[in-house]
């Protein structure tokens, strides 16, 4: 399993919206792909600004590419991202999973 890990920076006070939107758009393409095992949004306040963390888990490398295009390394926006993020990393992150308590059939 293939943990995935976006992170971006919204003002606080856009967070809530910020999420919303995110449920509205990038929630259900991770879904729709296959090989996807879940999909999770977290968030931290700090300093009227906010850390949103997008974890998705995927059962392959293909499953992987099958979202994010040949190369996952580079991460995936969405037309109004540029409305909200203070920070829009152009790369995420990929960790191999050895162990998980989430189902499989996630």
């Amino acid at each position: 399993m293939i943990a995935r890990i976006w992170r971006g920076v919204v003002r606080t006070e856009d967070a809530d919206r910020y999420v919303e939107y995110v449920n509205e758009t990038g929630m259900p393409h991770y879904m729709a792909t296959p090989g996807n095992l879940g999909a999770h949004i977290l968030r931290s306040d700090r300093d009227g600004r906010t850390e949103i963390l997008t974890l998705t888990f995927w059962a392959s490398w293909d499953a992987v590419k099958a979202f994010a295009g040949d190369d996952p390394t580079i991460a995936r926006y969405y037309p109004e991202d540029d409305a909200f993020l203070l920070e829009k990393p152009e790369h995420v992150e990929h960790y191999e999973v050895p162990y998980s308590s989430l189902s499989p059939n996630a």
